[in-house]
């Protein structure tokens, strides 16, 4: 077996230190590891918002929770509010973590459904813990003494400055060990005999020689497309977004612990509460509309003082045919891009970069390990990618050209067969791991109006007075729970207070 000795990281940005920070903790010192970075290459920086998944991360590079957050200006986040996707002036949570708790062998939402045609259930939010506390902008983490209770089962995630969090990162990465390499890259040089990457040239002349590359270079895919024409597979027939504006403001009240994500005529808008600043974007489809007018909408939706101009950006939702081909492995934008309507950004390079440490090569780079790498990612973005389409599909929306086209269109056969389960009975099943549990998707399905015609049958084995009771115990147990919780302004002054940035 034949060891690598060196990886080059070609990128910074988020996905650059994320991959320098990880392979720094866990390597230890076995790789040389570079990272080629340009201060005149600004970074998309738009991925503020984080699922629960990224903690993960964060615990494997040992970073302190609290310290993270006050150097990046960072709140806390319970779930994410979609308001206008099912009908204008619909509103529902997607929250992280449990729903109620489980009756016999079935889900709590088997129950709620049929007491709802009934006409005796509340309102679907009230039965989550992270749904009913986001609602009244209430936030504390998980009590692990309290296992028993709801508060023992809250889950969260995080928004934070990316450009912040990179910076964290870089931090961590050169006091392990990692050498930065100032400047931009002129030329990238394949082996002649395979086609595998050799080395990169840079403008000044000098040469970076390495094992293995992990390309960040962003959207253009430096190494991985413009010298290695891995391919793209393209998604907008399913994902017709391609460009977006983003904008910050200034902070406002109240202090949201939840992402908003409120669809617009031909698109969405986000909204990303942080310490110091709001993060705001205007996702859309130029098909359907043109910038001067999708700034518009933005801009007159923001709720604080602008505090700058757009960044304007282009994209293709879809993915890189090979994440990982010969010796190059593309993380973030250059191995594709989902737009953030379900803050998977983040966890996607994440996603990346710890499958590459569980299938880490050698030098003989076994083409079997790289095909079960490719499989793997490959399941992860289109489980991803359908959990996305679901938004745009499950819509009761005909007020613009853009809506009739996404709830007339033809979805992917994975999707199409989870929402023909759910509108039998409300089932759903989590296959092979994927990234969003079936709690996520139940919340997605009802909150967009996907409206079961039935219950699992084997509610009936439970009168609906027992029934009654449950749900009922349930709502009053989490109401009890929200109201001992500190607002989330307060929790984060008290635990997380940044810096004046």
């Amino acid at each position: 077996m034949r060891q690598l000795k060196k990886i080059l990281i070609v990128g910074g940005g988020s996905a650059g230190w994320m991959a320098a920070a990880l392979f720094s903790r866990l390597f230890r010192g076995l790789y040389d590891i570079t990272l080629i970075e340009s201060e005149a290459i600004g970074t998309v920086g738009v991925g503020e918002a984080t699922i629960p998944a990224i903690k993960t991360f964060n615990a494997l590079i040992n970073l302190d929770e609290a310290d993270f957050m006050r150097r990046t200006q960072a709140s806390f986040k319970l779930g994410i509010q979609f308001n206008d996707w099912d009908r204008i002036g619909a509103s529902y949570i997607h929250g992280f973590g449990v729903i109620g708790r489980d009756l016999e062998w079935l889900r709590c939402h088997q129950y709620w459904l049929k007491m709802r045609a009934a006409g005796r259930a509340s309102d679907f939010a009230a039965y989550s813990i992270n749904t009913a506390a986001a609602l009244q902008n209430r936030f504390m983490r998980a009590d692990p003494q309290r296992n028993g209770s709801p508060l023992g089962h809250i889950a969260h995630a995080f928004h934070f400055d990316a450009g912040l969090y990179a910076k964290y990162l870089r931090g961590l990465s050169e006091a392990a060990g990692v050498r930065r390499r100032e400047g931009k890259i002129a030329s990238v040089q394949l082996r002649p005999d395979d086609g595998f990457v050799q080395s990169v040239t840079m403008e000044d002349g000098a040469v970076e020689a390495a094992d293995l590359f992990i390309d960040c270079s962003g959207f253009r895919g430096l190494i991985i497309e413009e010298a290695m024409k891995t391919g793209y597979e393209d998604w907008t027939h399913w994902l017709p977004c391609d460009r977006a504006l983003a904008v910050p403001c200034a902070r406002t009240e109240p202090f949201t612990p939840y992402t908003r994500a409120t669809a617009r005529p031909a698109g969405w808008q986000w909204r990303i509460p942080l310490q110091h600043r709001t993060g705001n974007g205007h996702v859309y489809s130029s098909r359907y509309m043109d910038e001067a007018e999708a700034e518009r909408i933005l801009l007159s939706n923001l709720d604080g003082e602008q505090l700058a101009e757009p960044n304007r950006i282009r994209f293709v939702a879809g993915k890189r045919r090979q994440v990982w081909n010969k010796n190059c492995v593309a993380a973030g934008l250059a191995s594709g891009f989902l737009e953030p309507l379900e803050s998977t950004s983040l966890h996607l390079i994440q996603s990346v970069l710890t499958r590459l440490v569980r299938l880490m090569p050698d030098g003989g780079f076994d083409p079997t390990t790289i095909a079960e790498f490719n499989r793997q990612m490959d399941f992860e973005y289109e489980r991803i990618r359908d959990f996305v389409i679901l938004h745009y599909k499950a819509t009761y929306r005909d007020d613009t050209p853009f809506w009739r086209d996404c709830r007339d269109m033809a979805v992917p056969d994975t999707l199409q067969r989870k929402m023909d389960l759910f509108r039998a009975n409300g089932r759903v099943f989590r296959e092979d791991d994927e990234l969003f549990t079936e709690e996520s998707w139940i919340q997605v399905f009802l909150g967009q109006g996907v409206i079961p015609a039935g219950y699992d049958p084997l509610v009936d084995v439970t009168p609906e007075a027992e029934i009654e009771r449950f749900l009922n115990d349930v709502e009053t147990v989490i109401g009890k729970c929200v109201a001992v919780m500190p607002s989330h302004a307060d929790y984060v002054a008290r635990v997380c207070s940044a810096v004046a940035a």
